[in-house]
């Protein structure tokens, strides 16, 4: 049986970052950026109604309709991130999320530091399943609808994995390494991955950081 997915809007803001911030709450990037694990329970919500708010505004996100995982996709047309001019927006989210804290802002500048320019793409940011529905398929349905079209536009696919575990779902979807992964100062690793149009895939993915 089919996982039925829609496109969120705004009145499901809420419902989103709720759902991210239960599937991210223990994730190894989110553990380096609040790592004080009282602070994070507090902070960490902030930081996905931030993210969840840009996305809204600047890409789609895709829910399935019992709403239990979602997945954010920006569309980066070709020249993207080629100019070299630097991005106030981490910034703002920092001031917005936990002013006193560097590693919110760190984490948009080094990711973006790697992002891969000149051609256009879908960027996979963030996909999320509530942990007691991983591993049933959900990320993998939502993944998938938009690789269908990426494969019929002759479109990439780009993320960054948040975990070993991530990184090896996303290779069996057709991603590969991208370059170096990045290894974030004293805390963990994540992989910057692309993805060919066409690229073959077998299934089954649960929510990580992209």
């Amino acid at each position: 049986m089919g996982v039925a997915i829609r496109t969120a809007g705004a009145g499901d803001r809420e419902l989103v970052a709720r759902l991210l911030d239960e599937a991210f709450q223990d994730d190894p990037v989110s553990g380096w950026v609040f790592p004080g694990e009282e602070h994070r329970r507090t902070a960490h919500p902030r930081l996905m109604a931030a993210f969840t708010d840009i996305v809204l505004a600047e890409g789609r996100i895709d829910v399935t309709e019992d709403g239990s995982a979602c997945a954010l996709w920006l569309s980066v047309p070709a020249g993207e991130h080629e100019d070299g001019a630097e991005d106030d927006g981490p910034a703002r989210v920092r001031e917005a999320v936990d002013p006193e804290n560097e590693r919110v802002e760190l984490i948009g500048r080094l990711t973006a530091g790697i992002h891969p320019a000149g051609r256009a793409h879908e960027y996979l940011w963030m996909i999320g399943v509530v942990p007691q529905r991983q591993g049933e398929g959900l990320g993998t349905a939502l993944i998938e609808s938009v690789l269908d079209r990426c494969d019929r536009e002759g479109l990439s696919a780009y993320l960054e994995a948040s975990s070993d575990r991530s990184r090896r779902l996303y290779e069996r979807l057709g991603f590969t390494l991208l370059d170096r992964p990045l290894d974030l100062p004293d805390g963990p690793r994540m992989w910057p991955m692309w993805r060919e149009p066409g690229a073959s895939r077998v299934t089954n993915l649960s929510g990580q950081y992209s």
